[in-house]
């Protein structure tokens, strides 16, 4: 296993406290190998996303989403476990224990709605950004020659 001393990037650097909380998150989840349940990210558009987990054996009621600021949490608890322990298999192959999935969200992304489809939990997201927080498009006046006023509307008082 990989080990990354990210420390003296750190310590010449100001506010960048999450980031350096998402890359060490990110390099603990990698460690610890947690790939159950698998899931898959899609963009499908311009600002359109979607996480779809594999989340077989679960029904709605045993999974619960919490979105909280940049953070996009999946729990699962199966309630079978006492059918389980009366049930005997041959092969258990579908997985159903608990877990808990986290994803780290960009800045202006949010959850616009989650469903439960053949196994499959499909959660899409979508990329806001505030009218403050976009580009604008700042118009050049023409002063003509020789004119050094500026227009009435770029005076200060």
């Amino acid at each position: 296993m990989r080990t990354y001393d990210l420390s003296p990037l750190f310590r010449s650097t100001v506010g960048f406290d999450r980031l350096t909380r998402l890359m060490e998150s990110a390099l603990k989840t990698e460690d610890q190998g947690t790939a159950y349940p698998p899931y898959n990210i899609e963009k499908r558009g311009d600002d359109d996303y979607r996480i779809t987990m594999a989340v077989a054996g679960f029904s709605q009621e045993e999974i619960d989403i919490v979105a909280q600021e940049n953070a996009l949490t999946v729990i699962g608890k199966s309630r079978k476990d006492d059918q389980a322990q009366e049930t005997q298999y041959l092969h258990r192959g579908i997985a159903a224990r608990a877990f808990e999935r986290r994803f780290q969200l960009a800045e202006h992304i949010r959850v616009t709605g989650a469903a439960l489809e053949n196994g499959l939990l499909h959660i899409d997201l979508v990329r806001e950004v505030p009218e403050t927080a976009k580009p604008k498009h700042i118009p050049i006046a023409n002063l003509g020659k020789g004119s050094t006023a500026l227009p009435a509307s770029q005076t200060t008082n």
